[in-house]
């Protein structure tokens, strides 16, 4: 497939569930190869910007959702370079101006997903941003020694100091609704990506909100968990890839929820791994067999960005090729009365 195609009836519907940067790195590469795609974002982080905002306000958090609509964006780039602009002193340093906006239009429309739909219009983004949930949750973690801690931004450091491994997080309050519209375009999808992005934290607090993971396994969409180049210090030190679908199934009831797994094959230069090594972490190891005992397709692509000097991250634009590529091979391109539909060719 050549770069920067878009087929006619607007490429496939691409639902892609996570939070971080990892699901807007992603974003801003299939962007240039759909029109239909909807961004369902985690609403537990609690650090930073947005757990100030979170704090002062109490308004979701909207630093995941912003990362994601400048990703998406199609605006002047004066626009998008005031969104993403951040303060450097006084009592707004470190806050993004995107947060600001987005907290000003959380006031002036009665619910969090209105102001995103009308931040997502200024911007004039590909598809759609959607909250996974209008609620105020907390995310809550506990370990293998019987311990837990409250807090999205508290689980590196408690994980440290633990020196365990995290057994299960869950929301609170347990179970909140999902923004209907994202279960909706959940079950009208193509194509269901989870990750990349941090385990714990970004992609298994979507699976918590209710009716989300029981409506990615009801799905008879192709569904593709997109592996994390490298462990994660205060979340998956040690953690094998069937490690990761483990957990993701785990918290979704035993669901299964992964038709194929995407992985770097690419290898990681020898400084990078050594700083990674520094920070407890190392590149993910591909234990395809186990994998593939879970009933997972394993395929592996080179997908690191080669131009980033001491980071191991996908290149968006390998990323997104390497997406289209599975499903050219496993969808069947039909025209139905519901439009242009990519289906799975089981």
């Amino acid at each position: 497939m050549s770069m920067y195609h878009i087929p006619v009836g607007g490429g496939p519907r691409i639902v892609a569930i996570g939070g971080g940067t990892g699901l807007s790195t992603m974003l801003r590469g299939l962007k240039f190869y759909t029109k239909n795609i909807t961004a369902i974002v985690t609403m537990a982080d609690d650090g930073g910007g947005s757990g100030m905002l979170r704090h002062d306000l109490g308004m979701p958090p909207p630093g995941d959702v912003r990362n994601c609509l400048q990703a998406l964006a199609n605006c002047e780039p004066v626009m998008e370079q005031l969104f993403a602009y951040r303060f450097h002193d006084g009592s707004l340093k470190g806050q993004s101006l995107g947060n600001l906006i987005l907290a000003a239009l959380n006031e002036i429309y009665p619910s969090f997903d209105q102001a995103v739909s009308s931040m997502s219009q200024v911007l004039a983004i590909t598809g759609r941003v959607l909250p996974v949930t209008n609620a105020n949750i907390e995310l809550v973690a506990e370990f293998e020694n019987g311990t837990s801690v409250r807090g999205e931004s508290k689980i590196f450091s408690f994980k440290k100091e633990q020196g365990c491994r995290i057994t299960r997080v869950s929301l609170d309050p347990a179970w909140p609704e999902a923004l209907p519209d994202a279960l909706e375009a959940i079950r009208k999808a193509d194509v269901i990506l989870l990750g990349p992005g941090s385990l714990y934290t970004s992609i298994i607090p979507n699976l918590l909100v209710r009716g989300v993971s029981a409506a990615v396994a009801e799905s008879r969409g192709l569904r593709v968990y997109v592996a994390n180049i490298m462990t994660q210090e205060g979340e998956t030190e040690g953690y094998t890839l069937s490690d990761h679908l483990s957990a993701l199934h785990k918290h979704a009831g035993g669901r299964k929820l992964v038709d194929v797994c995407l992985a770097n094959s690419a290898p990681i230069p020898s400084p990078v791994a050594a700083r990674y090594e520094t920070e407890n972490a190392a590149p993910l190891l591909i234990d395809r067999e186990a994998v593939e005992a879970m009933g997972v397709e394993l395929v592996t692509a080179p997908l690191s960005n080669e131009k980033l000097a001491n980071q191991a991250r996908h290149d968006p634009i390998k990323l997104a090729e390497a997406l289209m590529a599975l499903i050219q091979d496993r969808c069947l391109r039909v025209s139905t009365a519901d439009g242009i539909r990519y289906i799975l060719d089981r």
